[in-house]
């Protein structure tokens, strides 16, 4: 056999060997995972989101969601009720028979800060939002402290706190919504007052509670002490007014009484104002 021939031989064997070895060298194809095996893993995946989901901290932030949205949602019916009480006004300025309002003001209000400032009649009602009632207060520039009366005054302690619980102070000629006459009130003690009279002295608790006067809404702080005996179960001091309202003694009851659930409405508290009481009252 010739070299040419043979050579040709050789290289048409390689080919054939290596096309062989390339052929075997080629990976198997993965298998297929069985129906069975599939929603078995799919299970065991589910189990184990569920399981991540059941936490305690989730179920802590599902409460707190849901404390915030009650929180919404009173405050949602508390500007329905303004809102329904501003309506009511201008339907009375719509009226035949409304009469133009006429304000005095001085020229140098300006001069003093006083054109921001909100002005009170010696008397007004005042609403307490947390508890959920109207009120006669009596606008007292002599007292420092504003004062609740408040009766059953009974201290407790709550998560290593010192809290209060109370009733309303209050007697047959006290207007409020009748369903909190005899509700606990519960509140933190802000602090302690040492409160010197006539009669003697006092240590009283201050609790702080959510107050609305006409266009006003402030948290305020009140001592407690049992004014039934007194003319007004509220009193409003210095640290209220001071750098939001300006009192004129000779004006009584110059903003809206706030509505209630339970309560009578805005227009039919004229009838409860009949005040001859004088203002010499204890604080």
């Amino acid at each position: 056999m010739s070299h040419p021939l043979l050579n040709a031989t050789l290289a048409a064997s390689v080919i054939l060997l290596s096309g062989c070895a390339m052929q075997a060298e080629e990976p198997e194809p993965a298998p297929t995972l069985a129906p069975a095996d599939f929603h078995q893993r799919m299970d065991a995946m589910e189990d184990a989101l569920s399981a991540r989901c059941d936490t305690p901290q989730l179920s802590a932030e599902v409460s707190s969601v849901a404390d915030r949205q009650d929180v919404l949602i009173g405050d949602i019916r508390e500007v329905g009720s303004l809102l329904r009480g501003m309506r009511a006004r201008l339907d009375d300025l719509d009226s035949e028979d409304a009469k133009p309002v006429v304000v005095n003001q001085q020229c140098a209000a300006d001069e003093h800060g006083l054109a921001n400032k909100t002005v009170l009649g010696g008397r007004e009602w005042i609403g307490l939002v947390d508890v959920g009632t109207y009120l006669k207060a009596r606008i007292d520039s002599g007292a420092n402290t504003s004062s609740l009366s408040a009766s059953e005054i009974t201290p407790f302690e709550r998560d290593g706190e010192n809290w209060i619980r109370f009733k309303l102070g209050l007697d047959d000629k006290d207007v409020v919504v009748d369903a909190v006459r005899d509700e606990w009130i519960e509140a933190p003690v802000e602090r302690r007052v040492r409160v010197i009279q006539a009669t003697g002295e006092e240590s009283r608790p201050v609790v702080t509670l959510m107050m609305t006067l006409g266009s006003i809404r402030e948290p305020v702080e009140f001592t407690l002490s049992d004014r039934t005996h007194l003319d007004f179960p509220v009193i409003l001091g210095r640290r209220f007014l001071l750098d939001i309202a300006v009192v004129d003694v000779a004006q009584r009851y110059l903003h809206e009484r706030p509505e209630f659930p339970g309560g009578r409405p805005a227009t039919e508290a004229e009838r409860d104002q009949n005040d001859t009481e004088p203002d010499n009252e204890e604080r």
